[in-house]
């Protein structure tokens, strides 16, 4: 129990400050976001908790197939201004693609 607190006030605290650092530099914030740095906390965390290599390398590659589809997420926002969306239309319209995407993770992740 102890390392699942741990766990989510690391996660907490990295998302709060880059949720902060928005409103001051919106580049910087950006790119810290898009570093992988989820993926090295739950990697590391994953390994620490089962000790399990083989797991471990599974789930990065789980992680890898992901990547390019998770930016589906991000197309409604690139035509927003083309189509006239609105942050919520984008964000909604956004995680519907996810969801979409997931199945699409699915099938490419039996290929590999």
């Amino acid at each position: 129990m102890v390392i699942m607190v741990v766990k989510t006030l690391i996660a907490a605290m990295l998302i709060s400050f880059v949720s902060w650092l928005s409103g001051k530099k919106i580049a910087l914030a950006g790119f810290l976001t898009a570093l992988p740095v989820t993926t090295l906390l739950a990697l590391a965390f994953s390994q620490a908790e089962w000790g399990d290599a083989k797991q471990s390398v599974e789930f990065a590659k789980s992680i890898f197939l992901a990547i390019p589809v998770s930016l589906l997420f991000f197309i409604p926002f690139l035509l927003a201004g083309k189509l006239n969306l609105s942050f919520w239309s984008c964000y909604v319209t956004g995680i519907l693609l996810l969801g979409i995407g997931y199945f699409i993770h699915q099938y490419i992740t039996k290929l590999f």
